[in-house]
């Protein structure tokens, strides 16, 4: 049975929403949960539940490190803290993922300080799936690295073809580098870099894409440094959330409208639901040496739900091996040709 750490004083809203929700996901997936926090807290809530499939242990960790906290100095200081203590758990093999809604930037220093990157890679990165009219798009990063370098940008191009090979079933999938424009020479100088080291790549480069491109489903994956990915996620999250507001809205202002509404709700169901990013509930930190599932803020139990499954699917894609392997191979394939060339 796997075994996953959760993180259960993570979130804006406390343990309540996080606690419920592993409670359905050991019940409808059969998991070994076991919930990181302070005992009192999590026994108390646990005991509204009832668990009738998989296991629920707690793991007493006494502090927290709250959304507003510098990340690394509250990872190196706050020892007893629940991201920390779950971290110790992966790092000594007695949990076989993490997840946390959690302050982002305290996960991704406690996966890189105690845990560490996979062989080969320089920094991990946030991918997370977005909705398009072709299927789903990864993007990466969306707010582990805010100024990567090219060589890391094109790590995580690496990183998350292997990804959506595994978890979206693509052969062969399309990469596009999220740029300002299509031509080659705009961008910054590491984009631009990483679009030549792209261009005369192996992988199925085809080219720069513009934020509008990314829901038309264009390319399979989309590459961009940490800033741009995180406000390009926050904006699509919202925008969602904007126009299923309005059609509500616009639903209830007659009585044929409200017919019309019965009609169509199967088909307003259906696109709620392909749109709604607790579907997906978590996001992978592609690169740490451990398989660690970040978590929006604001998950509702559903959502951590979903990124509790999300993790357990990580685990037994085994996507790790797939990555090491992915990045051993080029690394390979650059010595060959820097050998044939001298």
């Amino acid at each position: 049975m796997l075994k996953i750490a959760v993180d259960a004083m993570g979130g804006d809203a406390g343990p309540q929403s996080i606690i419920e929700g592993a409670v359905h996901a050991a019940n409808d997936f059969d998991l070994e949960i076991v919930l990181v926090g302070k005992e009192d807290l999590i026994k108390t809530e646990l005991a509204k539940h009832r668990v009738v499939g998989g296991r629920l242990t707690v793991h007493h960790a006494g502090e927290v490190i709250e959304m507003s906290d510098e990340p690394v100095k509250s990872v190196v200081k706050r020892k007893d803290s629940s991201i920390v203590v779950a971290m110790d758990l992966a790092k000594r093999g007695e949990v076989q993922a993490v997840v946390s809604a959690g302050n982002t930037g305290a996960m991704v220093a406690a996966a890189t300080l105690i845990l560490g990157v996979l062989p080969g890679i320089k920094r991990p990165g946030i991918a997370t799936l977005f909705p398009t009219i072709h299927g789903l798009t990864a993007v990466i990063d969306v707010g582990a690295n805010l100024n990567p370098t090219a060589e890391q940008l094109f790590q995580y191009a690496l990183m998350v073809e292997v990804f959506v090979r595994k978890i979206v079933r693509k052969v062969r999938p399309t990469i596009a580098l999220l740029n300002v424009g299509e031509e080659e020479s705009k961008g910054t100088e590491a984009i631009k870099e990483t679009y030549r080291i792209l261009r005369d790549s192996e992988l199925n480069f085809i080219g720069n894409i513009e934020g509008r491109d990314i829901f038309s489903g264009r390319a399979d994956c989309v590459i961009c440094d940490g800033y741009v990915g995180n406000v390009a996620l926050k904006v699509a999250e919202s925008l969602f959330t904007l126009i299923m507001s309005l059609i509500k809205k616009e639903l209830k202002t007659s009585m044929l409208s409200q017919l019309g509404a019965l009609m169509c709700r199967p088909a307003l169901t259906a696109i709620k639901k392909e749109t709604n990013y607790e579907e997906v509930g978590g996001a992978p930190l592609l690169g740490a040496n451990g398989n660690v599932i970040i978590a929006h803020g604001a998950s509702s139990a559903y959502a951590f739900r979903s990124a509790i499954r999300t993790a357990a699917d990580f685990v037994r894609h085994d996507i790790n091996s797939d990555i090491v392997r992915r990045v051993g191979s080029h690394k390979t394939s650059e010595e060959t040709k820097k050998g044939k060339s001298l």
